[in-house]
């Protein structure tokens, strides 16, 4: 009984914890960001389950304000990398130069760090630069590493990559391929303000405003942060709920609906599984509770999704995106445990 006492406190401090830092870094973000609460709050589920990010809005909706602000709320070190068809990979991994030892007279190579050794990188305009230095940025954020030479040098922790994209040009562009983008966590739509919030970005930023951004937390507090997330419990039928919405992507696959079969050419694999149940458990802790829903799922769903299905070239030439398909899917997967067990089509989906 004094265990589970002991339990219950540490889950209740926690969950404290989690929701101070959220209440601060909100606070702290709103003296520099009107409105975007939702695009926020992604954001820091993302950071918090030790996730990347890929946001896509056309320009001039402050998301490099909004990044750079995050970084000094969170007092991390901050690097923007601006991305361009002539970046090399060295010029964002660093690279290995000869320097002479001024006690020896000997010359040494030293390895001299790029931009990506920091804790946030906003990688601006990520479909702009070559598929080999987008293969070295993926490296970084899978495998927390470079590797130069022959030699591997480890990321900063922690390590939080936020890249952008522009949907508006695509001439000249390299587009991230479907597996490419798997590795990020999220694809975060930012969308253009309210009438009442763009109202104030343009009070704002047309006269003299004061604001200081205070640090919240530090690099240790958020890898704590990160561990209490992974320590959240999750039951059975969330993880089947999952599995379950997840697996009717797959095309071809037992108990997949019509509609899935006709509008998609690819689903989404198990990283997206991973993802929901880690994003779960972050937005769980961030609303006040030590436990995941399926509403945690469902709120997720087309942030993990919508990056991982391929729409087919018939139904996106009838305006169908990833989102709608998202949207069908949630409207079909019964989110009560009976419901979902005793259905037949999901029966053969749980025996596939």
């Amino acid at each position: 009984m004094t265990s589970e006492m002991s339990e219950a406190r540490q889950q209740a401090e926690a969950v404290q914890r989690l929701a101070d830092a959220r209440r601060r870094i909100l606070e702290q973000l709103s003296q520099v960001i009107v409105g975007q609460e939702q695009v926020i709050e992604e954001l820091l589920i993302c950071l918090f389950s030790r996730g990347h990010c890929l946001l896509e809005g056309v320009p001039g909706l402050a998301k490099t304000l909004m990044i750079s602000t995050l970084a000094k709320t969170l007092n991390l070190t901050f690097s923007r990398i601006q991305f361009t068809p002539d970046l090399m990979p060295a010029d964002i991994t660093g690279t290995e130069i000869i320097e002479e030892n001024r006690s020896t007279g000997q010359r040494e190579r030293r390895f001299l760090e790029g931009p990506l050794f920091a804790h946030v990188i906003l990688a601006d305009e990520i479909n702009r630069t070559p598929p080999k230095t987008q293969a070295a940025l993926l490296e970084a954020m899978q495998e927390r590493q470079v590797t130069v030479g022959r030699l591997r040098h480890a990321m900063s922790d922690p390590f939080f990559v936020l890249a952008t994209q522009n949907p508006i040009e695509q001439e000249g562009t390299y587009p991230l391929p479907e597996a490419q983008q798997d590795r990020f966590m999220f694809k975060v739509f930012v969308k253009y303000p309210s009438f009442d919030e763009e109202f104030e970005i343009a009070r704002r930023t047309t006269s003299v405003e004061n604001y200081r951004i205070e640090p919240v937390l530090t690099g240790e507090e958020i890898l704590r942060l990160q561990q209490t997330v992974r320590s959240v419990p999750v039951s059975d039928h969330v993880i089947r709920f999952t599995l379950s919405l997840v697996r009717q992507t797959r095309v071809g696959q037992p108990g997949v609906p019509d509609f899935v079969n006709e509008m998609l050419n690819w689903g989404a694999g198990p990283r997206a599984v991973q993802f929901l149940i880690l994003g779960g458990k972050a937005r769980a802790l961030l609303h006040g509770r030590t436990h995941v829903s399926t509403d945690d799922i469902v709120a997720l769903a087309k942030p993990v999704l919508r990056h991982r299905l391929v729409v087919s070239f018939a139904a996106e030439s009838d305006g169908v995106t990833a989102d709608d398909v998202v949207d069908r899917l949630l409207a079909v997967t019964p989110t009560k445990e009976d419901d979902l067990t005793r259905d037949a089509r999901f029966q053969k989906i749980f025996a596939s």
